[in-house]
């Protein structure tokens, strides 16, 4: 089964917020997630594929067949909310069968299904405990295992992991991908989570002001942004504006780079991206006469565990770096092949 938007625009009556000319298709088996600011327009789209809203204009399509006309329960997709929304005075197996029980399946058959799906998401035996007793990351579990019990057509997670800790997000991103693997369903995820959306996903969609920006690979959007505003918005980075000097040359306001230009003229005005994983720390002496070596002093200094975020203050602005050592910085390199050149913001 697909999952496809064409061409499809939805505008809220009384502003000009909304979606516009968006296509896209989710492949069988495919994991795509929509990542963007609030009010970028990625809640709309899933609700306009879960029928919850009607485009104004274009199609949305389930395995070819265009779906507009369908009530939200007929088009047969599963649908996991961030809050959960399970019956508070329901049975976990109760909750999950509660699918089958509107489409009229026997109790006995429903039980049988709605437990095989519980063990599916490692819940088999808490399967006649009420949601009440369960901490947030299982009743996630249950509320994914009742969205894929009826064997639906596609799978919607809305900002599913949202209200989870830190800790049980990462566990509740393995869970979901192993089960969405395992059923090999097409699957929209909207989060406002990039790591969440670069860990999971098969692709990754940018969103800004209710039109696509950028569509790729977590890989793509991390490495090859598509402007400024990805680059800012998913990951770390620093961002310079810059002027091509010449030939493998760019200037910005922290000094002269050495760096790829090609497709770029001298004079040409450009946005410099370095992420901070990319910049090579010094801890001893510094040669300032050399293209992209900076001597500087520590601005700011996250201690994250594993590594430390750094803000190195340098003559002309701040290079922001990650780096493992735990010994005080004199300066920072920035090598040709860790800057891209983007359009100017």
């Amino acid at each position: 089964m697909t999952l496809q938007y064409d061409n499809v625009s939805y505008t809220y009556s009384g502003g000009t917020a909304g979606v516009f000319d968006v296509s896209l298709e989710i492949g069988r088996g495919e994991l795509l997630a929509i990542i963007g600011a609030s009010g970028s327009g990625k809640s709309t789209l899933l609700k306009l594929l879960a029928g919850f809203v009607k485009p104004d204009r274009g199609r949305i399509l389930i395995d070819g067949h265009d779906v507009g006309h369908l009530a939200p329960e007929a088009r047969r997709l599963g649908v996991v909310f961030q809050n959960y929304a399970l019956f508070p005075h329901m049975r976990l197996w109760e909750n999950v069968a509660y699918p089958l029980k509107v489409r009229g399946i026997s109790r006995d058959e429903r039980r049988s299904r709605a437990v095989e799906m519980l063990g599916r998401v490692g819940m088999h035996s808490r399967a006649d405990d009420l949601p009440a007793a369960l901490s947030g990351g299982q009743q996630q579990r249950v509320a994914l295992a009742r969205a894929l019990v009826f064997e639906p057509q596609g799978l919607l997670l809305d900002e599913p992991l949202s209200a989870l800790d830190a800790g049980l997000r990462m566990e509740m991103r393995d869970e979901i991908l192993r089960v969405q693997r395992q059923s090999g369903i097409a699957t929209l995820l909207v989060t406002h989570d990039q790591e969440e959306a670069l860990s999971i996903a098969d692709k990754v969609v940018m969103m800004r002001d209710g039109r696509l920006v950028q569509i790729g690979t977590p890989r793509d959007l991390y490495e090859t942004p598509a402007d400024a505003s990805v680059a800012a918005f998913v990951g770390q980075s620093n961002l310079w504006p810059g002027e091509v000097s010449g030939d493998g040359m760019v200037s910005t306001d922290i000094g002269t780079l050495s760096c790829d230009t090609a497709g770029w003229a001298p004079g040409a005005k450009v946005t410099v991206l370095v992420r901070p994983e990319r910049v090579e720390p010094i801890t001893g002496g510094v040669d300032t006469a050399k293209p992209g070596e900076f001597a500087g002093t520590m601005a700011a200094d996250r201690y994250l565990g594993p590594v430390r975020r750094l803000d190195l203050a340098v003559a002309g602005g701040f290079i922001r770096l990650e780096t493992h050592l735990r010994e005080p910085l004199t300066g920072a390199s920035i090598p040709p092949g860790a800057i891209r050149l983007l359009p100017p913001t």
